[in-house]
């Protein structure tokens, strides 16, 4: 063999094929949109100054000390002016008059194959940059997690990628995200594969490892190798006696985070109720912020510098009660009013208050047990935050990276967990499927959910059955009985609307005594239909459907205000399709190829 040929066949045909490898070009994107949604973190915290600059006159983080220089009308004005803008523009702009987040991404991945307009996720990026720029008592890595999706969507969109592959490259971008905010990679990896992308799969673990380093990368080229909070140099656990008092701040996290989703929930309902134009309620939430902030300006933004401070024991037990029920407060005004943002920052805040009162009290009961009131900070920061988010795992991690501290972390792993379970007991979701519930959107299921909700009954549909008129003798009912399919014949008028049912129960005394068929006919034993389905209805509809009424055949019809009669949709043919498509999906996410998985050409 000749060397020219000898070399394309051991070298340059299998690196073509190396080139067309799923993975290979996963890896690849997974680059490009970590670096992108890097950037997006950047551009977004760049925004947040810029605005604050303008309303406040700096641009820095420490803005309880800033506001504190200011005029009190100043205080006032800026977040009610603020909310203002916030409100026309979220109204004229977002989809639904409505701020979005995280909720909208998980709604993505689980029902909508991964599937986010770029448009939107830029214009909800401003809003939130503006909010948070204004004062507003939110948090600013939720935004970035929803710009960060966007951008990963935006590309499989382009790409014309499957279903998968989109879920996977929307996870991306959430792991960018996040890592770039926290400067916290495998915090970041973690969180997209929890609470979005919902497995851990080598085909998705990969692309989004990757991406989540390359979101490190850009935003330490920015702002260098440190963590997102200022810590001291290292904590000690004192004693294995230490941890009964842990779990016990677990529990107290857990009574924190419950309070904080159910007093956002409670201020939306009554902000909702008001007989105000949806747009002037930031508005109304801005003047409300502003009177909180005159005695607490802590409240103000996202709130890192008092977390600083909580975590260096500057702060009294008194200021750090007080604190917790500000913010609370604040942050509930805040997003049940209508600014934009996230609740990442709030809940860190508000458990570090936490952890930080639990520990003063801990110590000065059995001081020579504590760790520390900082130790016991950022144990409440872990535990409040995952009971919150409803990701405990992303959370313990991201406290171990920025921690680093191995002892440190087995303290939060326990508070984290007893919070996650109680408020689960509690509460029953996480605020983000506290949102999407709130909307009418349903996710319990994941992505199964979204697979059943993906298959139309069309499809499955059985266009054999008997009918007969309601003038049909009951003798010709009876004999038609005998040959129908699955037992029954259905009633159809002149119109081939459906009109009711036949089995051999209904017929009573009649299917066997025939000395009153000259008097009856089928619309005298039928029975009402107990439900129908709709053409344009899926597998998740006929699946209540049968639970409901326990009936094994259901009638299709066109539309429910024709009763047009079309076909059956029977039971074991619905469970058929959707473990067909549960086995494809399954084989998707191991990676194994497919027609609906694979990148196209």
């Amino acid at each position: 063999m000749r060397p020219g040929r000898l070399l394309r066949k051991r070298i340059v045909i299998p690196l073509l094929r190396f080139g067309r490898n799923d993975q290979f070009i996963l890896s690849v994107l997974a680059v490009v949109i970590g670096a992108a949604a890097g950037g997006a973190a950047i551009a977004f915290r760049d925004a947040i100054a810029g605005v604050q600059w303008l309303s406040y006159g700096f641009s820095s983080e420490q803005v309880a000390t800033e506001v504190r220089k200011l005029d009190w009308w100043h205080v006032l004005l800026v977040p009610t002016l603020g909310g203002l803008a916030i409100g026309l523009f979220v109204r004229y702009s977002l989809p639904g008059g409505k701020p979005q987040g995280v909720a909208h991404v998980i709604e993505a991945s689980a029902l909508r194959d991964g599937r986010m307009s770029l448009t939107v996720g830029i214009r909800a990026a401003i809003a939130s940059a503006a909010s948070i720029g204004f004062g507003a008592s939110v948090g600013r890595e939720g935004p970035v997690v929803h710009l960060g999706a966007c951008l990963g969507s935006w590309v499989a969109k382009r790409l014309h990628l499957g279903r998968v592959l989109a879920r996977t490259l929307l996870g991306c971008g959430v792991a960018a995200g996040v890592a770039a905010s926290f400067n916290a990679p495998i915090a970041g990896t973690f969180f997209a594969l929890e609470v979005v992308v919902g497995h851990y799969a080598l085909s998705a673990f990969a692309p989004i490892v990757i991406a989540s380093v390359t979101g490190t990368l850009i935003s330490r080229a920015r702002y260098g190798d440190f963590p997102a909070f200022i810590l001291p140099e290292n904590w000690t656990i004192v004693s294995f006696w230490e941890f009964p008092a842990f779990a016990l701040l677990g529990l107290v996290s857990a009574l924190a985070a419950v309070l904080f989703m159910r007093s956002v929930i409670f201020t939306e309902d009554v902000i909702g109720k008001l007989s105000v134009p949806s747009w002037s309620t930031p508005a109304i939430g801005g003047l409300l912020l502003g009177c909180i902030a005159l005695v607490f300006p802590e409240v103000l933004g996202v709130g890192y510098e008092a977390t600083d401070a909580a975590l260096s024991d500057l702060y009294s037990l008194e200021l750090l009660l007080a604190l917790i029920v500000a913010k609370t407060a604040a942050t509930a005004i805040c997003l049940g009013s209508g600014f934009a943002g996230g609740v990442f920052s709030p809940s860190l805040f508000i458990g570090a208050m936490v952890g930080g009162a639990f520990g003063i009290l801990a110590t000065q009961a059995f001081p020579e047990l504590s760790s520390g009131h900082g130790a016991y900070t950022i144990i409440g920061m872990g535990a409040v935050t995952g009971a919150v988010l409803g990701a405990p795992i992303s959370t313990i991690l991201m406290i171990f990276e920025l921690t680093n501290d191995y002892e440190l972390t087995i303290a939060v792993m326990l508070a984290t967990v007893i919070a996650s379970v109680v408020t689960q007991q509690v509460h029953g979701r996480s605020f983000f499927h506290w949102q999407l519930e709130r909307r009418g959107v349903s996710v319990r299921g994941g992505h199964q959910t979204g697979l059943m909700q993906r298959i139309k009954i069309s499809s499955v549909m059985d266009n054999r059955y008997s009918a007969v008129s309601p003038q049909t003798p009951i003798a010709q009912v009876r004999l038609k009985l005998q040959s129908a399919p699955w037992g029954e014949l259905f009633v159809i008028d002149d119109k081939k609307s459906l009109c009711g049912v036949i089995t051999y129960a209904d017929l009573h005394e009649a299917a066997f005594d025939t000395s009153h068929d000259s008097e009856l006919s089928a619309a005298d034993v039928a029975r009402a239909v107990p439900a129908v389905l709709q053409l344009s209805d899926h597998l998740e509809a006929a699946v209540k459907v049968y639970n409901l009424t326990g009936e094994p055949h259901v009638p299709v019809v066109a539309d429910k205000k024709s009763m047009l009669m079309r076909g059956l949709a029977h039971e074991h043919e619905v469970m058929l399709a959707y473990q067909r498509a549960l086995d494809v999906a399954r084989a998707e996410e191991r990676g194994e190829a497919t027609s609906r998985g694979r990148i196209r050409p």
